[in-house]
Order: C-alpha cells, then sequence, then structure tokens
C-alpha cells in the first residue's frame, strides 16, 4: 500500500495537486481488531494533523483496503457496504468445465464459510451447473469427534470431488483425519485461503492432496516494488512512537535485534542499528505477490476513481442538480459511484474494472499441485479465470499440465446419476436433488439427439423415432409393391388371366365357323374375352406406387371392364331366353328384339351408363394418391383414396345389379334345352361373381393399406377366373379334346 501510494503521489497524470494519505492497523489475527480498527476508519479520528504543506485538518479516509483473510473483510464489508464473493462463480466454472456435479463443499465456521455456502448454493441453482451431495461446517476449534464424523461422510459419499472454503488451520484438522481414516480417490477443490498453503504440503497430508486444484489469487509483479522496500529504514519514522512503528518491529524481527535494550535482554539480545543488510532477506522474495498485487490494484481503483471524480465538468455531474463532488465537501458513496465505473490496466497487464453490483471482475490463477518422490511439492499454475464485461467468466486451462492422483491419471467421474445417452431423457428421482436421476427410453415416435436431454421431441409427420430413438427417420412407404411377394403373385395370375384370355380368344377366332362358336353369338364371346382380358389387365393399376393417374385409372377402367363384361352375359342370356320362347305358337315376333343390332345396342347403353358414373365422380370427386399415417405409427400407407364413397359405392352397385339380373334370368332359363343352353353356365359363374364381390365388401373395408389394394385385386381376378373358366372352359375341351362335338348334327342331336 505505501508503495502504491507513494508512486501515485509521483504520477503527474494520475491526481495532479493531490496527495494522498494512508492509516495501517494491525489485526494481529484477532477479529475484533480488525473490526474495530474498520469502524475507527470509517467514523473518522479525532486526532488532528499538520503536513508539510500547512495543511490542518482530521484525515478523511475516502477508501478502506480490506484483510488479505475474507473473514475479517467480511466482517467490515456486512456493516460497511455489500459483499460478494466472485471466487464462488469462478469455482463453478472449473465445475463445469470438467463436467463435475456432484460435489461436497466444507466451509469454516465463520462469516467467510458461511457466505460461502449461500452464495454456492444459490448461484450453482442459478447457473444449472450441478447439486452439493453434502455441506458441512468445519469446526473453529479442534473437535476430533465431529472431525470424525465428517470425513466419514466424505469417504461415504459418491462424491468425488471435494470443495474447501476453509483456512489453513481447519485443513490441518481436517487432513490428520482423512490420514487417519485413509480416505482416497479424492480430488479436492481449495479455495484461495489455501490454495498455496506450504503449510499443507507435507509428506503425511500430500499422498492424500496431490493433484489438488485450487483457485488463488492472481500473482501479478509490481515494477519498482523491490527497490522501493530496499529504502525503507527505521530511522525513516522518527516521528512514529517505537510502540507504533510496523517497520522497528519489522526490522527486530528479522534481524533479531532491539532498538531498545532492557536489562534482562543486554547479554543476548544485539542492539539495532538500523544499517543491516536488507537486500538477502527471505522477506524479499517477490516471485509469488498475490495478496499484495490485490492490495497494490485495489489503490489504484480508488486513485483512479477519486482521479475521475475530480475531472467532473460543473453541471455535468451525476448527483443532485448535475453537482460533482470536491475535495471539501465528498462522502465516501459518492467516491463508490466513480469506482464502480473505473476501467484500468495494471503494468501487468490486468484489466480492472468492476460489475453493476459493484464486484470486482474476478482474476484467479488455477494451481495444480504435484508431490514429487523427493518429497517436494510443486505448485503450478496451469490456468486462468478471468471475469468478463458481458456477465460470466472466461476460463482457460492448460490441461497437458494437469496432474491427477489416481491411477488413470485422468479426470475423475463424479456425478450422482451418469448423464443420459441419446435416446433417453432424465426423469428425477423423487426427494433426490435435481443431479440424480434416472435415464427412461424415448417413447416410439419421439427422439433426443443430445446427451442429459430432459424431454424427448417428436418426429415431424413423415419421420419415425430410429431403433436407438436419438434421430428421426423416414417412415416407411408401404403399397401394394410388384417386388413383394403378395404384389408379385397377383401380377403373375393378372397376366396370366389376360394371356388364357387371349388363348381363348385365339382358339375362337381360329373356329369361328364351328358350330360350337357360332351356337351362341360369337360376337358377344369375342366382346366379352375383350372385357375378361381388361379386367385382368386393369388389375395392374393397383400395384405399384400410386399417382394421379393410376388412382383415377383404376376404378374407372375397373368399372367400364366389368360393365362390358356382365353385360355381354345379361345380353347373352336375354338371347337365349329370347330364342327358346319365339321357338313357341305365336312367338316369332319377339325375335325382333333380339337382333344384332339390339344386342349391341344393348350392351353400349349399358356401358354408357357406368361410363357416365364415373364421368361424374371423376369431375366432381376424384380419386387421388394420399399419405395415410393412422394405420401405423412408423409407416405411411400410400393409398388411393375414392374421394366419393358415394361414386365408388354407385360403380360397385350398378355392377352388381347387372349381375344379380344376369343370375336371375340363368336360372330362370337353367331347364331349357342343353344342346344350345349356357344357361347353367352362365348361373354357375353368376354365383362365383356374387360370392366374390359380396365377401369383398366386408374384406375391403376392413383391410389397411394395401391389404385393402390385395383384397379388391383378388376380387377382381377370382371373378374374372369364375367368368373364364365357367363359360369357355367346357367349350374349350370340345373345341380341343372333344371335336366330334363340335359339329351341326351334335349341337342339334336333342
Amino acid at each position: 500500500m505505501a508503495f502504491a501510494i507513494d508512486e501515485i503521489n509521483k504520477n503527474s497524470s494520475l491526481l495532479p495537486n493531490v496527495t494522498l494519505g494512508y492509516n495501517l492497523f494491525d489485526n494481529c489475527g484477532t477479529l475484533l481488531v480488525g473490526f474495530s480498527a474498520a469502524l475507527s476508519l470509517a467514523g473518522g479520528q479525532e486526532e488532528q494533523f499538520l503536513s508539510h504543506n500547512n495543511c490542518l485538518g482530521s484525515p478523511k479516509v475516502q477508501g478502506i483496503v480490506g484483510d488479505s483473510y475474507s473473514t475479517f473483510s467480511i466482517a467490515a464489508c456486512d456493516v460497511l457496504g455489500l459483499y460478494k464473493i466472485p471466487m464462488v462463480r469462478a469455482m463453478i466454472k472449473i465445475l463445469k468445465h470438467f463436467g463435475w456435479t456432484w460435489v461436497g463443499l466444507l466451509v469454516s465456521d465463520d462469516d467467510y464459510g458461511l457466505h460461502v455456502a449461500h452464495s454456492f448454493q444459490s448461484e450453482m441453482t442459478l447457473s444449472g451447473g450441478g447439486c452439493l451431495a453434502y455441506l458441512e461446517v468445519l469446526p473453529w476449534e479442534s473437535d476430533p469427534s465431529e472431525f470424525k464424523r465428517i470425513v466419514h461422510v466424505i469417504k461415504t459419499s459418491t462424491a468425488r470431488v471435494v470443495m474447501v472454503f476453509a483456512h489453513e488451520f481447519n485443513m490441518i484438522h481436517l487432513m490428520e483425519e482423512v490420514a487417519r481414516q485413509n480416505v482416497t480417490g479424492r480430488q479436492w477443490i481449495a479455495s484461495e485461503a489455501w490454495a498455496s498453503a506450504a503449510v499443507l504440503q507435507t509428506p503425511l497430508f500430500m499422498p492424500y492432496l496431490s493433484g489438488t486444484l485450487g483457485l488463488a489469487i492472481r500473482r501479478g509483479e509490481i515494477p519498482g516494488l523491490r527497490e522501493f522496500l530496499l529504502k525503507i529504514r527505521p530511522d525513516q519514522n522518527y516521528n512514529v512512537s517505537y510502540g507504533n512503528s510496523m517497520v522497528k518491529q519489522f526490522w527486530e524481527y528479522m534481524f533479531q535485534c532491539k532498538f531498545v535494550l532492557t536489562n534482562d535482554v543486554k547479554t543476548i539480545t544485539p542492539l539495532c542499528t538500523g544499517k543491516e543488510n536488507i537486500d538477502n532477506v527471505e522477506f524479499l522474495d517477490l516471485s509469488n505477490l498475490r495478496a499484495e498485487y490485490n492490495i497494490y490494484k485495489a489503490v489504484y481503483a480508488l486513485a483512479h476513481a477519486l482521479n475521475d471524480m475530480l475531472h467532473c465538468e460543473p453541471g455535468r455531474g451525476p448527483f443532485i442538480g448535475h453537482s460533482c463532488a470536491t475535495l471539501q465537501n465528498m462522502g465516501p458513496w459518492q467516491l463508490l459511484h466513480y469506482l464502480q465505473d473505473v476501467k484500468f490496466t495494471t503494468p501487468f497487464g490486468d484489466q480492472i474494472s468492476f460489475d453493476e453490483k459493484g464486484d470486482a471482475l474476478p482474476i484467479y490463477d488455477i494451481v495444480n499441485w504435484r508431490g514429487l518422490h523427493d518429497r517436494r511439492t510443486i505448485v503450478q499454475i496451469v490456468g486462468l479465470v478471468k471475469g468478463l464485461d458481458s456477465k460470466g467468466e472466461e476460463i482457460r486451462i492448460n490441461e497437458d499440465q494437469l496432474f491427477w492422483n489416481f491411477e488413470s491419471n485422468k479426470s475423475p467421474q463424479s456425478v450422482c446419476s451418469k448423464i443420459c445417452p441419446p435416446g433417453t431423457h432424465m426423469t428425477i428421482k423423487k426427494g433426490e436433488p435435481v443431479c440424480c436421476f434416472d435415464c427412461l427410453p424415448c417413447s416410439e415416435g419421439t427422439i433426443s439427439n443430445e446427451t442429459g436431454s430432459f424431454e424427448c421431441t417428436s418426429c415431424p409427420q413423415d419421420f419415425w423415432s430410429s431403433s436407438q430413438h436419438d434421430y428421426c427417420v423416414p417412415k416407411k412407404l408401404e403399397f401394394l409393391s410388384y417386388h413383394e411377394p403378395l404384389g408379385i403373385c397377383l401380377t403373375i395370375a393378372s397376366i396370366l388371366g389376360a394371356f388364357m384370355c387371349a388363348v381363348v380368344l385365339g382358339i375362337f377366332t381360329y373356329h369361328r365357323y364351328t358350330p360350337i362358336v357360332r351356337a351362341n353369338n360369337s360376337e358377344l364371346s369375342f366382346l366379352l374375352l375383350v372385357s375378361l382380358k381388361l379386367c385382368f389387365l386393369c388389375t395392374l393399376l393397383f400395384i405399384g406406387h400410386p399417382r394421379l393417374w393410376t388412382c383415377r385409372l383404376r376404378h374407372v377402367t375397373f368399372g367400364i371392364s366389368f360393365v362390358l363384361c356382365v353385360s355381354c352375359i345379361l345380353v347373352k342370356t336375354m338371347v337365349v331366353l329370347g330364342v327358346f320362347q319365339a321357338s313357341k305358337p305365336g312367338g316369332r315376333a319377339i325375335l325382333k328384339w333380339f337382333g344384332t343390332v339390339q344386342q349391341r345396342a344393348t350392351v353400349i347403353v349399358l356401358t354408357s351408363i357406368q361410363g357416365a358414373i364415373c364421368t361424374a365422380w371423376l369431375v366432381f370427386a376424384s380419386p387421388v394418391p394420399h399419405k395415410n399415417t393412422q394405420y401405423y405409427n412408423d409407416k405411411i400407407v400410400y393409398e388411393c383414396v375414392v374421394g366419393s364413397t358415394l361414386g365408388f359405392s354407385l360403380l360397385l352397385g350398378y355392377i352388381g345389379s347387372l349381375a344379380i339380373l344376369s343370375f336371375l334370368l340363368a336360372f330362370l332359363a337353367r331347364h331349357l334345352p342343353d344342346s344350345f343352353n349356357e344357361a347353367k353356365l352362365i348361373t354357375f359363374s353368376m354365383v362365383i361373381f356374387c360370392a366374390v364381390w359380396a365377401a369383398f365388401v366386408p374384406a375391403y373395408i376392413n383391410s389397411p393399406g394395401k391389404y385393402a389394394d390385395a383384397v379388391e385385386v383378388f376380387a377382381i381376378l377370382a371373378s374374372s377366373f369364375g367368368i373364364l373358366l365357367a363359360l369357355f372352359g367346357p367349350k374349350c375341351c370340345i373345341i380341343l379334346l372333344s371335336p366330334q362335338k363340335n359339329t351341326k348334327k351334335s349341337i342339334m342331336g336333342r
């Protein structure tokens, strides 16, 4: 402090024409003494002083630099102002860096420890950085039973990381019990109070403390400090009484001499001359300035705040009426206003500033303890935690330099529950901290693609969860495909049916002049075979990827082909009935209604009605492809929706009406002479046809997805095969196997 103030007073650019002074108080290692000194400074002193510039008055104490021990500083801050512990945030930053979410916390039984306990829990909750497995308060006095209990908690806890915010003497008692119980496998985290304490670096403690990580007050360099200290001599403080001269007390302690000899020490204690050589004194080892560097920065912060205050322009001040503070009437609260806005850089390169709450932006060294084989201990700086203006801290750690006191020489894991892998989500255990959870698999259709997910997210509509539930995959498209066994079988059956129609058509064409072909209206037979061939081929439109044109054509082609087929059968049946009715007396007039032209017209009219139904259906509500996600969760059924249920019903109803009418007429004609009569064959074919389509309706309604198409294709194929085999099978057998029956004499035999 003395060096910093001396340096500032000599700096013409900082506080020109203003001389800073200081009072130093020794707390004597006692909280009460330090607290009383702070109150004395804050309240002012009655003692008058006279400076070399003839300035007379009471000392104005505008700022207090606290003790290096946090406990003493906190006691004063609780009365003089607010208090925060930036180290807590820095410590949480380290925990997050290594993924330690389940830690134990030990604190000293004083303001330092209790403030940490409160701040740590609140900061950890806000940051979501982890949970405390336990919180124990180390007793102020040596209490073997209490330390034994605390160490037992450490030993039995699943937390592998132990943070300790306590003082050296607390740690000594604690580590003695740790050594007695041989508690290994713990990663110790040290606060600044003992992060570089040499008293703990002993052969007894190092097997347990080796690998300790700690936050130490930033080590800095203060240029010119050594030269300043070397110039100090006791005679410079001639106006200070012996009892209060810190320099004289320091001098006597370092050189083991006395400035004033009493009778009992004359023979054993030399007299101090004030000329002793101070160059080689161990005290002047300035390679590890930590608390001293903090004091240096604190003095400069106050000086910069005071300098900014004195540069205030009247009428533009920050106080009431835009007034400015002056040296004669300023209050500490006014200086505090400027202190919060201070920003400067130390000669060591550290930037000093304060946040909106008045907390200095923290900067700490991260140190790592390593015990060597020769029982020496190295405390090396392995990183840095630095506060940023934009809230938060920046952490830099050189992990290659870290020493871990574990067999794997790797960072330990300290979690209550291992982080949930992708495909699962966390469920907090009832009555446990948030860090203790179960990992439950995501349900079907939901995923989590990150570790530690609190919930699973649903896949988009056209996607489904993978087998591991860690990503979404496109849903499988399901339709009646040419590449699956069912589709292949139906395709083969369709082509086979069409081929059989072609063969029969070829046979009938070749034998078109034979009696059996001519006997039952060969023109209708040829038209019937063509329509059956179309019925077989239209089923191919039901197989494969549904498209707009296939959806529109499949039912239209099927409907018209079947109506053409059934119309031919109906007309054939009507012709049979008409011919035999004409053979009766007076029935010749009926034949004019069953001529070739009338037969063709009837087929065209009946088919045109179906064409009109299909046209209206396509115009007003045509079938379209549709992705159906209702049948299955993990599949998309690609199907053709009929568009209009009424249109589809009319199409099927019309076919059914014609088929039933054909069946009834054929049933009435079944007892007519067999030689010309196809009625029995038509009756049998219509029974097959009606049975197939009667079974089709409930099967179609209850079949999901591609199976509905398969049912419809099967119904078309079954009914087509029934008509083909029932009507043309017997005739082909006669033509090919019994040609002797294919004569007019044989046919007219009855």
